[in-house]
């Protein structure tokens, strides 16, 4: 790790931006011949018109490399710069090891740290956080990344994970910047292990470990109560963005993007309207490319950020909620 050259306080900048979808598009009515649904349902009750799937043999660190190899050629960066790779997944190569060190190798960061954040689909909003206090206490860039193939773990015989869920990988590398009001502005990050049942893959863990005769599909995700994950969702998302807003002493007016955790289009309409954002200020992928876990806000930051001609001094709110449960919001300087 190379420590940066500038004294005093320093901010954090998004120096590049990197995203990736599986060529794979899986529409609804692939799904709801499966299910037995009629044409239309998925689109009327999520909002979700397609999603993309990854290809036999195609991995997590596949897709993860080529989200962060987009950054990484747009920052500009040296690579034995990079200090640390934060990976948020909850579908790493294998168990163990770490998915992380992985992906550092193959991109060539020969200096860099990493480690993989099993924080759901608020996955991204803590390896934001945590990237953005290495960045200025170590003075060195930070690729974070967030990227998940749940099309391995979803129960084709279960409506609610068949219908949401998808692949993608979204990336950001994160540098020292001269402007040391640029960057995290406030956070709030919270969890609810009362909820902790609600969304899970039973088999697998130390709780439940993989045994002769386990059924497979103790090994896929299962959502246990589908009105309880969209309350808790939505309070999550809504309550955590308003403390974050709070404490940066910003307004809704204040933010040029809000970027939600994609979990479906009832819950960002739900938050959105809980908040009073305007459609205008809404970014959302949802729509053609699901629900892809901690991997739906940097991909859509990414995806969408020709059209959006981000700038310095725009206000960002990043809101996620997800298995746990965990959530929360982040406020961002650019």
């Amino acid at each position: 790790m190379m420590a940066g050259k500038m004294k005093g306080p320093v901010g954090v900048e998004i120096a590049g931006l990197g995203h990736f979808a599986p060529d794979r598009i899986v529409t609804n009515a692939e799904i709801e011949a499966q299910l037995g649904l009629e044409a239309g349902w998925i689109e009327r009750r999520t909002g979700i018109r397609s999603r993309r799937w990854a290809e036999d043999g195609q991995a997590l660190s596949d897709i993860a490399v080529a989200a962060a190899e987009k950054a990484l050629c747009q920052s500009g960066i040296e690579r034995e710069r990079i200090g640390l790779v934060l990976l948020a997944t909850s579908t790493p190569d294998h168990l163990l090891p770490p998915s992380a060190p992985l992906v550092a190798h193959r991109l060539g960061l020969v200096r860099a740290g990493g480690i993989d954040l099993a924080g759901a689909c608020a996955g991204f909003v803590y390896a934001l956080t945590l990237a953005d206090s290495f960045v200025r206490t170590h003075r060195a860039p930070v690729l974070v990344i967030a990227a998940n193939i749940l099309s391995r773990r979803i129960n084709p015989k279960e409506r609610a994970s068949a219908i949401l869920f998808a692949d993608a990988a979204g990336a950001m590398v994160l540098s020292p910047s001269a402007r040391n009001d640029a960057g995290v502005v406030a956070c709030e990050l919270v969890s609810d292990g009362s909820g902790y049942d609600l969304i899970k893959i039973p088999s697998g863990g130390s709780r439940q470990p993989f045994h002769a005769g386990l059924d497979p599909s103790e090994t896929l995700m299962s959502l246990a109560d589908g009105r309880a994950v969209f309350q808790k969702a939505v309070a999550i998302m809504a309550d955590t963005s308003k403390a974050a807003l709070a404490e940066a002493g910003l307004s809704i007016s204040d933010i040029d993007h809000w970027i939600p955790h994609q979990a479906n289009e009832r819950i960002i309409e739900a938050v959105r309207g809980r908040l009073g954002f305007s459609k205008h200020q809404v970014i959302s992928s949802v729509a053609e490319y699901a629900n892809s876990s901690a991997a739906s806000i940097p991909f859509t930051l990414a995806k969408y950020a020709e059209a959006r001609h981000y700038r310095p001094m725009q206000h960002v709110l990043f809101s996620a909620a997800g298995a746990g449960l965990t959530g929360g919001a982040v406020v961002f300087r650019l």
